[in-house]
């Protein structure tokens, strides 16, 4: 009962990766099959030279041969090229095949658990799949089931030399088996090393200036090179391991030639076979043991990639792909969330549970409440980012899941706490990477966030490239350009999660405006805020408290019922919501902020 549902997105992801390979795979067969029938020549020359033209001297023979030979020659080469380069398709084949399910499944992972490592295992595992079938591993296995053919000839020369051929054989094979069950778990501790130490690196990474600043980078340099040793000391391992057993194959199989050569030089003596057949075995042998001999070094990338395959199996069977959608009509309506619980990715328990409210076009809705309330939490269920664990959200009485993703961001702005931009231009960025966007769509949006005039500073303008994660921009200019990008093409549900956290007066002023804009032109807008600057041009509010909903009406009301306001709140400054809960707002002579003067940015819920 528990096994089948595992089973079957593996068994259905197997048949849609190797079925259209099945006739790539018996056309290497074929080929690798007409390559081992022509790696006969080699022994067989020998022999005809040996045994008929040294016996003869004649020449034209001698000459008949060679051309016979570098024909059968030159035609194994091509077939062995032609084969190389099939299975150079046939990986390019299956990353094409699994490519977009790896970065659909990459991107989805961290909305629905915490992520291992750096994240980028997945695309690893797929390099390793991919460079297996495109490498020499796959030749041994094809070359392998012909392993008899030359055994079988050898005990036509005679029976001797095919019983020492065949216990070399039979101990080779041991040794492949050996190699099996020796580098299992290397292998696996090797990549589980490796993964760890990957994602060190790459949150040290991530937090330079914070490690830069507080100086701590040579604990976590010391803490990385154990990682790095520990993955060291398992690869080293499975190294020593493939290594060992890899040149041990060779030199027994040179030593089983060299006592094919011995047995049938002994035949010779005994006038029971000729000088042609004790050549040609030896030849022969080594050409029956070469795929043996491949396949042992081949070993330890066949272990990764097996490995790599199954967990492949694994992550592609738990995020399958998003189902086929109906087209909805835009919406236009209202936004309703019907008893909502939110389970964090990678968490057993809720942290927001039991949020109801219905809110109309026209509207915008200020989510108030301490720090660690679930206002962030909440922001990212709104907009689908993280599902909900129970309840639903619905536009226009359609559930997010009931939207394909790509028609539903259309209709949704979104600008999370922390603001991630990516490398490319301002342009680019504002305009969500749409091919071909309208430049006046791209400009519009920027004059609606208060950035156009910004922008214009730039020495490039729009086209200026911004650098991964918009590294060579303020905070508060990634703010702005976060704030175009969530109002690009006027979408009818906006999400602002502190839009003016990091933001001077003239930057409030323009969030302010913009969340007017979207009310006047019939979009709904939802605002978490600390600030009251933000709370002032919603009509709604909806005020939460561990991860509950404590009050939801209108602002005033609201307010009044939450709150105690101070004499300068009355006079119209508003209220401010801090870490310690809902507090009044103290008047100050210049309210004109700069960007480092934020209040700190809420940590609820951040994985």
């Amino acid at each position: 009962m528990l096994v089948a549902p595992q089973q079957a997105p593996s068994q259905s992801l197997t048949a849609a990766v190797a079925s259209p390979l099945r006739r790539a795979f018996l056309g290497i067969a074929l080929i690798s099959g007409v390559v081992n029938v022509l790696a006969l020549t080699s022994p067989l020359f020998m022999l005809q030279v040996y045994d008929r033209v040294l016996a003869s001297g004649s020449v034209p023979t001698l000459v008949g041969l060679c051309v016979l030979a570098a024909g059968l020659y030159l035609f194994q080469a091509g077939l062995d090229i032609i084969r190389a380069r099939v299975l150079l398709r046939v990986g390019e084949h299956f990353d094409g095949a699994l490519s977009g399910r790896v970065h659909d499944a990459v991107v989805r992972l961290p909305l629905l658990s915490r992520m291992p490592g750096d994240g980028l295992q997945p695309l690893r595992d797929l390099d390793n799949v991919r460079g297996f079938l495109s490498g020499q591993g796959p030749t041994a296995l094809f070359d392998l089931p012909w392993m008899p053919l030359y055994l079988g000839i050898c005990f036509l020369f005679h029976f001797w030399i095919g019983m020492t051929a065949l216990v070399g054989a039979a101990v080779l094979v041991l040794l492949t088996l050996l190699a099996n069950a020796l580098s299992q778990r290397p292998v696996r501790d090797s990549i589980a090393h490796n993964m760890a130490r990957n994602g060190l690196l790459e949150a040290s990474r991530r937090n330079a200036e914070v490690v830069q600043a507080l100086g701590f980078g040579a604990r976590l340099e010391a803490r990385w090179r154990r990682a790095n040793a520990d993955y060291l000391h398992a690869n080293r391992r499975a190294g020593d391991i493939a290594g060992g057993l890899g040149g041990l194959s060779k030199t027994l199989r040179v030593m089983l030639q060299s006592a094919v050569l011995g047995v049938g030089a002994w035949l010779v003596i005994e006038q029971q076979a000729t000088g042609g057949v004790m050549i040609a075995s030896s030849i022969m042998v080594g050409r029956a043991l070469a795929p043996v001999d491949l396949a042992i070094a081949s070993w330890k990338p066949f272990l990764m990639a097996r490995h790599s395959w199954k967990r492949l199996q694994d992550l592609l069977g738990r995020i399958p792909p998003l189902p086929e959608t109906m087209p909805l009509p835009a919406p236009c309506k209202e936004l309703r969330v019907e008893n909502v619980t939110i389970l964090p990715p990678g968490e057993k328990w809720p942290t927001v549970s039991g949020i109801g409210f219905v809110i109309g076009a026209g509207s915008a809705l200020g989510v108030i409440g301490p720090s660690g309330s679930g206002k962030s939490t909440l922001s990212r269920a709104l907009v689908g980012a993280w599902p909900a664990a129970g309840g639903k959200v619905r536009l226009d009485g359609a559930s997010l899941d009931q939207w394909d993703r790509e028609a539903l961001g259309r209709h949704i702005g979104y600008l999370p706490q922390g603001v991630e931009l990516f490398d490319g231009s301002i342009a680019d960025n504002i305009a969500r990477f749409e091919e071909d966007a309208d430049p006046d769509a791209v400009v519009a949006a920027a004059q609606a966030a208060g950035a156009h005039e910004l922008i214009l500073r730039f020495e490039d303008g729009y086209r200026s490239r911004i650098g991964e994660g918009g590294s060579s921009l303020s905070a508060g200019q990634r703010q702005r350009i976060g704030l175009a990008r969530a109002l690009y093409r006027d979408p009818f549900f906006v999400v602002l999660d502190e839009p003016n956290a990091n933001l001077d007066a003239e930057g409030e002023a323009a969030v302010v405006r913009a969340i007017a804009s979207v009310r006047e032109r019939g979009g709904i807008a939802v605002v978490v805020a600390h600030r009251p600057s933000a709370i002032g041009a919603v009509d709604q509010v909806l005020m939460m408290e561990g991860g509950r909903q404590k009050a939801f009406g209108p602002r005033d009301a609201v307010l009044g019922q939450v709150l105690k306001p101070s004499p300068a709140a009355r006079s119209g400054n508003g209220f401010a919501v801090t870490g310690q809960g809902v507090m009044p707002l103290r008047v100050v002579a210049n309210p004109a902020k700069t960007e480092s003067d934020g209040e700190p940015e809420e940590k609820d819920a951040k994985h």
